[in-house]
């Protein structure tokens, strides 16, 4: 039999005793990689828990938050960098036989994993930025810019235009100088 992963706790105490509950504290890594894109949680990173087990009539109510640090990749200027998660969830394991639900007690215990797992990937951005007055890259050069720098592009021209860049210097403007348009020649 595999060992159970850390967030897998024991309910025994207060399995059926309505009114009683307690709180946990326990640190561990997902053991696999968790978000996809430009964050994620690497399978070693080591997530804090702070839970409370509370029992109720229906199973066991469990309320706390979860703190880990993903890696993450600035969507404006590429830049790698730890990013800080920090999520509270909320979930009902209920007992045996309970209808329409998505976790249960099992063998007096309840596996807080899949529900924390959840609640990071919900809370990774899905365009990190390494900070809020990034300006991204240069797209001429790829250099990073620095903050609140506006890119400007060059003015360039079409070579396909460039020849017709001198043109309208050689027009000659159809109205006289008194601004009556000039009579048009047949």
């Amino acid at each position: 039999m595999a060992t159970p992963h850390p967030f897998t706790l024991s309910v025994r105490d207060i399995v059926q005793k309505p009114g009683r509950m307690r709180e946990v504290e326990e640190t561990a890594p997902f053991g696999e990689k968790v978000g996809e894109g430009l964050a994620t949680v690497l399978p070693d990173q080591p997530v804090e828990l702070d839970a409370r087990l509370e029992s109720v009539h229906e199973g066991i109510l469990v309320t706390g938050e979860a703190f880990v640090t993903a890696l993450a990749t600035c969507s404006r200027c590429l830049v790698e960098f730890d990013l800080d998660v920090e999520v509270d969830f909320l979930e009902l394991f209920a007992y045996a036989g309970a209808s329409e639900t998505d976790y249960l007690v099992v063998d007096e215990t309840v596996d807080l994993l899949p529900v924390v797992r959840d609640a990071v990937v919900l809370a990774l951005p899905f365009q990190p930025v390494d900070r809020p007055d990034c300006s991204g890259l240069d797209p001429e050069t790829g250099e990073r810019l620095e903050p609140g720098t506006e890119y400007v592009p060059k003015e360039t021209i079409d070579p396909r235009w460039a020849a017709l860049q001198g043109f309208t210097e050689d027009v000659t403007d159809d109205k006289s100088e008194d601004g009556a348009q000039a009579p048009k020649k047949e």
